[in-house]
């Protein structure tokens, strides 16, 4: 094993955290994962323990030294991200006194609502529409509604990645990228945005945030004694400021320049550019204000449920290809993508609109739901696979044609995460969007991106710009079907037109479950 130097990335996800070490290529020696829960109180709910994110981060982090050979003294710095919108209220001792609320829970709809119509120059940020539910205001403030007595008890307010750089370093501070892409925090505009605050009965939230903003890579602190102790490392490690899981995964993708747009697939999937100019319009997240790269703008979209359907559809109605699966010693989803495979495109008429867990752009509206739609008898277990991730795909193809009708030309998307191991699923997406889709190397990219800001925390390199583009490589490129273009046009207009006709009856459904429970 070489000497080094070597760098962490660490990449909590919704399920898992996965800890990886790079060399200063770029290429990963190892990678150790370790799975926590996930719980669902109320339909629309989602919660963790932050002890269980811990447990799990220092199992794999020890895993991984240990696999790998790799003396703690090689180990030069260390870099994370966290998933968004996953808020926890501590106390003065950066205790939890709740589960952390999680990206994906919704349950501050009427929040979100109210906060939109507060008339704020803030909500520039979304695009002066909807507000999405998972956004930390809503959540703080439902806290503040509906759990007093542990918002009296709350010093301290943040994300998952401001918990764990404190439980690394000591240090209490936040990050430009999270504060800027779900606090509304604008450099540009002075900081925070008070007036909102004040509007929306949140003002005595902004004394519970971290005092100190640092953009990504910048040095957080070094790693504590007892810290270091714990998970094998070395004391006083160079711990960079992270940010939000696909925010960072932009930077192991290599795009932190205009003209490209990262494709941050997984549980769910975001699309994220970057814009020499700032760009505010409905339907579309930001730009944000130096939240990736300082003097940078970032325009996001995203869809909020998308492998967690592909997962959800497996684990509860896959038995039959799980059960081939097992007989031919291969995995579930390898036997479910080649059903797909010989369904044709459109799935033979069914349309799946993928709202598990409301939409995110552009409709921003956490009281949507799914639907499967056009079902005959001859619709197979593979019909209804194929059907889920066409609809995923129409789902990102809906949000580009938002981005490109305001102006927002996306010529190429650089794809990371779990779906890009099937063919059959990145194919559809370049056919049904009409745009080439380029794979990288490292394919997880958010723990790359996170091991390219621990070598910029322990100067390894001198920014961001010149890290990516020294540890990121180009593997594979996927040019989209002119043909199966054309014959998806049909279905992709279908799914639109699909929730404008039935979003009355599936608000109103899901008002009526959330009143019953």
């Amino acid at each position: 094993m070489q000497q080094g130097p070597y760098v962490i990335g660490v990449d909590f996800g919704t399920e898992s955290v996965r800890v990886g070490i790079f060399n200063l290529l770029g290429e990963p020696v190892i990678f150790a994962a370790e799975s926590y829960p996930l719980y669902h109180p109320h339909p629309g709910w989602a919660e963790q323990q932050p002890e269980e994110w811990w447990r799990a981060f220092v199992t794999a982090t020890r895993r991984a030294l240990a696999e790998s050979g790799i003396a703690p003294e090689a180990i030069a710095g260390i870099g994370a991200d966290c998933t968004s919108c996953t808020v926890v209220f501590l106390d003065e001792r950066f205790q939890p006194l709740r589960p952390a609320i999680i990206w994906m829970d919704v349950r501050a709809a009427d929040q979100a609502g109210r906060i939109a119509r507060a008339d704020d120059p803030a909500l520039k940020y979304n695009g002066f529409g909807n507000v999405s539910a998972e956004w930390l205001p809503c959540k703080a403030l439902w806290v503040k509604e509906n759990q007093p007595e542990v918002w009296q008890r709350a010093r301290h307010v943040g994300e998952f990645i401001d918990w764990l750089t404190q439980r690394l370093t000591g240090e209490w501070v936040g990050s430009i990228n999270n504060t800027s892409i779900r606090w509304y925090y604008d450099r540009n505009a002075g900081g925070w945005p008070g007036s909102l605050y004040e509007k929306i009965g949140l003002a005595d939230v902004i004394e519970r945030f971290p005092p100190q903003i640092l953009d990504m890579g910048q040095v957080a602190g070094g790693l504590r004694s007892d810290v270091a102790a714990e998970l094998g490392l070395r004391p006083g490690i160079p711990v960079a400021e992270g940010g939000a899981d696909a925010f960072v995964a932009m930077i192991g993708l290599n795009v932190v320049s205009p003209g490209k747009l990262a494709f941050i697939t997984g549980s769910s999937h975001l699309m994220l550019g970057q814009s020499a100019t700032a760009l505010h319009a409905t339907g579309i997240f930001g730009a944000y204000t130096d939240a990736v790269m300082p003097g940078q703008f970032t325009v996001e979209g995203g869809q909020v449920s998308t492998g967690s359907v592909v997962k959800w559809f497996r684990d509860n109605f896959g038995g039959n290809a799980q059960a081939e699966a097992a007989a031919r010693g291969i995995d579930a989803y390898t036997v479910l993508n080649e059903w797909a495979q010989r369904v044709p495109i459109g799935s033979d008429g069914l349309i799946v609109l993928d709202y598990w867990q409301g939409n995110r752009t552009p409709y921003v509206d956490p009281e949507a739901r799914g639907i499967m739609r056009g079902f005959s008898l001859k619709h197979t277990t593979g019909h209804v696979f194929r059907a889920i991730i066409e609809g995923i795909a129409y789902g990102t193809e809906h949000i580009l044609r938002t981005f490109r009708s305001n102006g927002y030309a996306v010529e190429e998307m650089v794809a990371a995460g779990g779906p890009t191991r099937s063919a059959l699923w990145m194919q559809i997406h370049a056919d049904v969007s009409n745009t080439p889709i380029t794979l990288t190397e490292v394919t997880d990219a958010p723990a790359l991106g996170s091991a390219i800001l621990g070598a910029v925390g322990a100067g390894l390199y001198p920014d961001v710009t010149t890290a990516a583009g020294h540890m990121v490589r180009v593997r594979r490129r996927i040019e989209p079907n002119a043909t199966a273009h054309a014959e998806y046009q049909f279905y992709i207009d279908q799914y639109i037109a699909t929730y404008a006709r039935v979003q009355d009856l599936i608000q109103a459904t899901t008002r009526h479950v959330a009143e019953r429970v």
